[in-house]
């Protein structure tokens, strides 16, 4: 006999509802500012910032209450200029696969997580790399 290979609906269901918890939970992280906080940050109007979004340069999420949240660390020097070559050797602009794949340890780094990795000075082309790998 075969094991089902398969998740039941029963538990696809509940994958999603902790999916849904897990974003919910991270958009109110303290880490997490809104467009208009951002722009003090960066010195710009909270508009460009949501056209960085849009191209892909920075990444931000709309939270339930339609405020578009940021990660603050992603206009540190380190991350800054990486975000969007990220998201080009993932393959994707979406936001939280590319904060999936910053936020998550890897062994390709150590065990670091790509976003520690940039901190540490973890040259953004090892970075890269590891990103288009995860991609295939």
């Amino acid at each position: 006999m075969t094991k089902d290979i398969y998740a039941t609906a029963a538990q696809a269901a509940a994958l999603l509802r902790e999916g849904q918890k897990y974003r919910r939970e991270r958009l109110r992280a303290a880490d997490m500012v809104t467009v208009e906080e951002a722009g003090l940050i960066m010195g710009v109007e909270g508009s460009t910032i949501a056209a960085w979004i849009s191209g892909g340069q920075c990444i931000g999420f709309d939270d339930p209450d339609g405020v578009v949240r940021v990660p603050r660390w992603q206009f540190e020097a380190s991350a800054w200029s990486s975000i969007r070559r990220i998201g080009q050797s993932l393959g994707t602009r979406n936001c939280w696969q590319i904060l999936d794949f910053l936020e998550t340890p890897t062994p390709a780094l150590g065990g670091l997580t790509p976003r520690v990795a940039l901190e540490q000075g973890v040259p953004v082309a090892r970075v890269l790399a590891v990103a288009t790998a995860h991609a295939h």
